[in-house]
Protein backbone atom coordinates (compact mmCIF):
# COMPACT_ATOMS: atom_id res chain seq x y z
CA UNK A 1 0.00 0.00 0.00
CA UNK A 2 1.14 3.36 -0.91
CA UNK A 3 -0.01 5.79 1.52
CA UNK A 4 1.12 8.95 4.29
CA UNK A 5 -2.25 10.03 6.67
CA UNK A 6 -3.84 8.20 8.66
CA UNK A 7 -7.43 7.88 7.07
CA UNK A 8 -5.43 4.67 5.72
CA UNK A 9 -4.95 3.24 9.08
CA UNK A 10 -8.21 1.44 9.16
CA UNK A 11 -7.69 -0.24 5.41
CA UNK A 12 -3.99 -0.68 6.53
CA UNK A 13 -5.53 -2.67 9.53
CA UNK A 14 -8.20 -4.64 7.65
CA UNK A 15 -5.16 -5.55 4.87
CA UNK A 16 -3.07 -7.20 7.59
CA UNK A 17 -5.48 -9.26 9.04
CA UNK A 18 -6.95 -10.10 5.64
CA UNK A 19 -6.48 -13.14 3.71
CA UNK A 20 -4.21 -11.09 1.31
CA UNK A 21 -0.52 -10.46 1.79
CA UNK A 22 0.76 -6.96 2.65
CA UNK A 23 4.43 -7.66 1.33
CA UNK A 24 5.19 -3.61 1.74
CA UNK A 25 3.82 -0.33 2.03
CA UNK A 26 5.19 3.63 0.45
CA UNK A 27 5.52 6.66 1.79
CA UNK A 28 7.00 9.95 1.69
CA UNK A 29 10.68 10.47 2.94
CA UNK A 30 11.07 11.50 6.49
CA UNK A 31 10.58 15.26 7.63
CA UNK A 32 11.81 17.79 9.94
CA UNK A 33 9.41 18.31 12.29
CA UNK A 34 8.12 20.19 15.52
CA UNK A 35 10.27 23.15 17.02
CA UNK A 36 13.95 21.04 16.74
CA UNK A 37 12.96 20.01 13.11
CA UNK A 38 13.31 16.35 14.00
CA UNK A 39 13.15 13.53 11.20
CA UNK A 40 10.21 12.37 11.45
CA UNK A 41 8.05 8.96 9.53
CA UNK A 42 4.94 9.06 8.05
CA UNK A 43 1.76 8.12 9.76
CA UNK A 44 1.88 4.87 8.01
CA UNK A 45 5.62 5.05 8.23
CA UNK A 46 5.32 4.68 12.02
CA UNK A 47 2.43 2.28 11.34
CA UNK A 48 4.14 -0.22 9.49
CA UNK A 49 7.22 -0.50 11.95
CA UNK A 50 5.03 -0.92 14.81
CA UNK A 51 3.89 -3.99 12.60
CA UNK A 52 6.99 -4.86 10.91
CA UNK A 53 6.03 -4.05 7.47
CA UNK A 54 8.89 -2.94 5.49
CA UNK A 55 7.90 0.56 4.53
CA UNK A 56 10.10 2.22 0.89
CA UNK A 57 10.44 5.83 1.56
CA UNK A 58 11.34 7.06 -2.42
CA UNK A 59 12.50 10.14 -3.12
CA UNK A 60 11.74 10.06 -6.66
CA UNK A 61 9.15 7.35 -7.98
CA UNK A 62 11.69 5.60 -10.30
CA UNK A 63 12.96 4.42 -7.07
CA UNK A 64 10.51 2.06 -7.30
CA UNK A 65 11.54 0.05 -9.91
CA UNK A 66 12.59 -3.14 -8.68
CA UNK A 67 10.79 -3.23 -5.80
CA UNK A 68 7.33 -3.22 -7.09
CA UNK A 69 6.82 -5.98 -10.34
CA UNK A 70 6.54 -8.94 -8.54
CA UNK A 71 3.23 -7.49 -6.35
CA UNK A 72 -0.14 -8.09 -7.60
CA UNK A 73 -1.51 -4.90 -6.64
CA UNK A 74 -0.65 -1.76 -4.86
CA UNK A 75 -3.59 0.30 -3.51
CA UNK A 76 -2.79 3.98 -2.87
CA UNK A 77 -4.56 6.22 -0.28
CA UNK A 78 -3.70 9.84 -0.04
CA UNK A 79 -0.05 9.21 -0.84
CA UNK A 80 0.66 12.74 -2.22
CA UNK A 81 2.81 11.52 -5.01
CA UNK A 82 2.02 11.74 -8.57
CA UNK A 83 3.03 8.58 -10.36
CA UNK A 84 3.58 8.07 -14.16
CA UNK A 85 2.73 5.48 -16.05
CA UNK A 86 5.97 3.31 -15.99
CA UNK A 87 5.26 2.97 -12.62
CA UNK A 88 1.36 2.46 -12.61
CA UNK A 89 2.44 -0.69 -14.94
CA UNK A 90 4.85 -2.24 -13.01
CA UNK A 91 2.34 -4.47 -10.43
CA UNK A 92 0.39 -7.26 -12.31
CA UNK A 93 -2.73 -5.33 -11.97
CA UNK A 94 -1.61 -2.22 -11.85
CA UNK A 95 -2.41 0.53 -8.82
CA UNK A 96 -5.78 1.64 -7.51
CA UNK A 97 -6.72 4.27 -5.69
CA UNK A 98 -8.90 5.20 -2.15
CA UNK A 99 -10.57 8.23 -3.01
CA UNK A 100 -13.03 10.45 -0.63
CA UNK A 101 -15.53 11.41 -2.56
CA UNK A 102 -17.99 10.10 -5.58
CA UNK A 103 -15.95 10.10 -8.70
CA UNK A 104 -15.75 11.83 -11.08
CA UNK A 105 -17.02 15.13 -8.63
CA UNK A 106 -14.20 16.68 -6.28
CA UNK A 107 -11.23 14.87 -7.91
CA UNK A 108 -7.91 16.00 -6.09
CA UNK A 109 -6.21 17.21 -3.10
CA UNK A 110 -8.51 18.01 -0.55
CA UNK A 111 -12.49 16.47 -2.41
CA UNK A 112 -13.66 16.55 1.53
CA UNK A 113 -12.87 20.11 1.79
CA UNK A 114 -14.56 21.27 -1.12
CA UNK A 115 -17.69 18.71 -0.03
CA UNK A 116 -17.89 20.63 2.96
CA UNK A 117 -17.67 24.25 1.62
CA UNK A 118 -20.32 23.48 -1.13
CA UNK A 119 -22.19 22.59 1.42
CA UNK A 120 -22.92 19.06 0.13
CA UNK A 121 -25.31 16.65 1.97
CA UNK A 122 -23.88 13.62 0.45
CA UNK A 123 -20.39 12.37 -0.06
CA UNK A 124 -18.65 8.97 -0.56
CA UNK A 125 -16.15 6.96 -1.44
CA UNK A 126 -14.61 5.59 -4.67
CA UNK A 127 -12.46 3.16 -5.81
CA UNK A 128 -10.61 3.21 -9.15
CA UNK A 129 -7.73 2.60 -11.42
CA UNK A 130 -5.10 4.84 -11.11
CA UNK A 131 -4.17 6.27 -15.04
CA UNK A 132 -1.91 8.80 -15.84
CA UNK A 133 -4.90 11.88 -15.10
CA UNK A 134 -6.00 13.24 -11.83
CA UNK A 135 -8.33 10.33 -10.53
CA UNK A 136 -9.40 10.27 -13.88
CA UNK A 137 -9.50 6.47 -13.95
CA UNK A 138 -12.28 3.54 -14.43
CA UNK A 139 -14.20 2.83 -11.53
CA UNK A 140 -14.44 -0.56 -9.21
CA UNK A 141 -16.23 0.48 -6.89
CA UNK A 142 -18.31 3.38 -5.24
CA UNK A 143 -20.24 4.39 -1.72
CA UNK A 144 -22.09 6.95 -1.02
CA UNK A 145 -22.58 8.33 2.71
CA UNK A 146 -24.94 11.08 3.96
CA UNK A 147 -22.89 13.86 6.09
CA UNK A 148 -24.21 15.13 9.29
CA UNK A 149 -24.90 18.79 8.89
CA UNK A 150 -22.61 18.99 12.50
CA UNK A 151 -19.17 17.46 11.01
CA UNK A 152 -16.26 19.05 10.28
CA UNK A 153 -13.58 17.82 7.86
CA UNK A 154 -11.83 15.39 10.89
CA UNK A 155 -15.40 13.81 11.44
CA UNK A 156 -16.48 13.35 7.77
CA UNK A 157 -12.43 11.90 7.20
CA UNK A 158 -13.23 9.52 9.65
CA UNK A 159 -16.27 8.03 8.96
CA UNK A 160 -15.18 7.83 5.46
CA UNK A 161 -11.51 5.96 6.10
CA UNK A 162 -14.13 3.45 8.29
CA UNK A 163 -15.60 2.66 4.73
CA UNK A 164 -12.49 1.94 3.22
CA UNK A 165 -12.01 -1.82 3.72
CA UNK A 166 -15.13 -2.80 2.74
CA UNK A 167 -14.47 -0.66 -0.58
CA UNK A 168 -11.02 -2.18 -0.91
CA UNK A 169 -11.95 -6.17 -0.44
CA UNK A 170 -14.97 -5.51 -2.68
CA UNK A 171 -12.72 -4.29 -5.47
CA UNK A 172 -10.16 -6.82 -4.30
CA UNK A 173 -12.92 -9.75 -5.05
CA UNK A 174 -13.60 -7.54 -8.62
CA UNK A 175 -10.01 -8.09 -9.93
CA UNK A 176 -9.48 -11.86 -9.11
CA UNK A 177 -12.87 -12.43 -10.78
CA UNK A 178 -10.98 -10.41 -13.55
CA UNK A 179 -14.19 -7.86 -13.50
CA UNK A 180 -13.05 -4.66 -15.41
CA UNK A 181 -13.57 -1.31 -13.63
CA UNK A 182 -16.52 0.97 -15.58
CA UNK A 183 -15.35 4.33 -17.10
CA UNK A 184 -16.26 7.23 -15.20
CA UNK A 185 -19.61 9.26 -16.16
CA UNK A 186 -21.04 12.08 -14.82
CA UNK A 187 -20.39 16.16 -14.71
CA UNK A 188 -16.77 16.14 -12.95
CA UNK A 189 -15.56 18.89 -10.76
CA UNK A 190 -12.10 19.73 -8.85
CA UNK A 191 -11.52 19.73 -5.21
CA UNK A 192 -7.70 21.58 -4.82
CA UNK A 193 -5.77 21.61 -1.88
CA UNK A 194 -6.79 24.59 1.03
CA UNK A 195 -4.24 27.28 1.39
CA UNK A 196 -3.88 29.30 4.40
CA UNK A 197 -5.02 32.56 2.79
CA UNK A 198 -8.27 30.73 1.51
CA UNK A 199 -8.94 29.62 4.68
CA UNK A 200 -9.40 33.42 6.05
CA UNK A 201 -13.02 34.27 6.46
CA UNK A 202 -15.22 36.78 4.77
CA UNK A 203 -17.82 37.67 7.23
CA UNK A 204 -19.99 39.68 4.39
CA UNK A 205 -20.41 36.39 3.41
CA UNK A 206 -23.67 34.60 4.17
CA UNK A 207 -23.73 32.88 7.63
CA UNK A 208 -24.05 29.31 5.95
CA UNK A 209 -20.90 30.00 3.70
CA UNK A 210 -19.22 31.06 7.48
CA UNK A 211 -20.02 28.16 8.73
CA UNK A 212 -19.61 25.74 5.99
CA UNK A 213 -15.80 26.96 5.53
CA UNK A 214 -15.25 26.67 9.30
CA UNK A 215 -16.44 23.08 8.98
CA UNK A 216 -14.25 22.12 6.19
CA UNK A 217 -10.84 24.18 7.16
CA UNK A 218 -11.08 22.23 10.23
CA UNK A 219 -8.17 21.17 11.82
CA UNK A 220 -6.05 22.17 9.06
CA UNK A 221 -5.63 24.85 7.91
CA UNK A 222 -8.32 25.90 9.84
CA UNK A 223 -10.45 29.07 9.21
CA UNK A 224 -9.37 31.88 10.86
CA UNK A 225 -10.14 36.19 10.83
CA UNK A 226 -8.10 39.05 12.68
CA UNK A 227 -8.89 40.30 16.01
CA UNK A 228 -7.50 43.72 17.07
CA UNK A 229 -4.75 43.11 14.17
CA UNK A 230 -3.89 39.37 15.44
CA UNK A 231 -5.03 35.82 14.06
CA UNK A 232 -7.82 34.09 15.32
CA UNK A 233 -8.87 30.70 14.65
CA UNK A 234 -12.02 29.55 14.62
CA UNK A 235 -12.70 25.86 14.96
CA UNK A 236 -16.42 25.36 15.60
CA UNK A 237 -19.81 27.57 14.94
CA UNK A 238 -23.31 27.17 16.15
CA UNK A 239 -26.79 28.69 15.34
CA UNK A 240 -27.15 31.05 12.54
CA UNK A 241 -29.63 33.98 12.95
CA UNK A 242 -31.15 35.10 10.15
CA UNK A 243 -32.69 38.60 11.84
CA UNK A 244 -29.74 40.56 12.99
CA UNK A 245 -28.70 44.19 13.63
CA UNK A 246 -24.77 43.34 13.74
CA UNK A 247 -22.59 44.90 11.11
CA UNK A 248 -20.67 42.52 8.64
CA UNK A 249 -17.91 41.20 11.30
CA UNK A 250 -19.54 42.78 14.42
CA UNK A 251 -18.62 40.76 17.57
CA UNK A 252 -21.62 40.58 20.31
CA UNK A 253 -20.51 38.76 23.24
CA UNK A 254 -24.11 37.63 25.96
CA UNK A 255 -23.90 36.20 29.04
CA UNK A 256 -22.90 32.84 28.13
CA UNK A 257 -22.43 33.66 23.35
CA UNK A 258 -20.42 35.11 21.04
CA UNK A 259 -21.91 36.56 17.87
CA UNK A 260 -20.34 37.72 15.25
CA UNK A 261 -22.28 39.40 12.05
CA UNK A 262 -22.69 38.24 8.67
CA UNK A 263 -23.98 39.58 5.82
CA UNK A 264 -27.85 39.74 4.39
CA UNK A 265 -28.47 40.90 8.21
CA UNK A 266 -27.37 37.87 9.55
CA UNK A 267 -25.53 36.76 12.20
CA UNK A 268 -23.78 33.49 13.61
CA UNK A 269 -23.08 31.67 16.59
CA UNK A 270 -19.28 31.48 17.52
CA UNK A 271 -18.75 28.31 19.68
CA UNK A 272 -14.84 27.48 19.44
CA UNK A 273 -12.06 29.49 18.60
CA UNK A 274 -8.03 29.73 19.48
CA UNK A 275 -6.68 33.08 19.95
CA UNK A 276 -3.36 33.84 18.75
CA UNK A 277 -0.62 31.87 21.22
CA UNK A 278 -2.94 30.42 22.93
CA UNK A 279 -5.21 26.93 22.91
CA UNK A 280 -8.23 26.11 21.91
CA UNK A 281 -11.16 27.39 24.05
CA UNK A 282 -14.77 27.94 24.18
CA UNK A 283 -15.87 31.22 22.70
CA UNK A 284 -17.46 32.50 25.73
CA UNK A 285 -14.72 31.53 28.04
CA UNK A 286 -12.16 33.94 25.49
CA UNK A 287 -14.83 36.68 25.65
CA UNK A 288 -15.02 37.21 29.65
CA UNK A 289 -11.33 37.20 29.41
CA UNK A 290 -10.58 39.52 26.50
CA UNK A 291 -12.49 42.88 28.07
CA UNK A 292 -14.16 43.37 24.70
CA UNK A 293 -15.61 46.91 23.91
CA UNK A 294 -18.52 47.61 22.13
CA UNK A 295 -18.58 47.61 18.46
CA UNK A 296 -15.65 45.58 17.99
CA UNK A 297 -15.19 43.43 14.78
CA UNK A 298 -13.46 40.13 13.50
CA UNK A 299 -11.56 40.88 10.41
Amino acid sequence: MAATPAVALPSLNWLLDSEHDLVTTISVPDKPSGRGRVLTPSIVAQWSQEHGITCLKPSHSDELIGHIENLDLVITIGYGVILPVKILSLPKHGFINLHFSLLPKYRGAAPVQRALTHGESVTGVTVFALDRGMDTGPIYVSQSSPIDPSWRASELLEVLSQMGPKVLADTCAMIERNESPKIQSGESSLAPKISVEEAQLDFSSSARAISNNVRAFYPSPSAWTLFRGEKMKISRTGNILTSSDLKSGEIRVDVNSVTVGCAKNESIEILELTPAGKIEMKASDWARGARMLPGEFFG
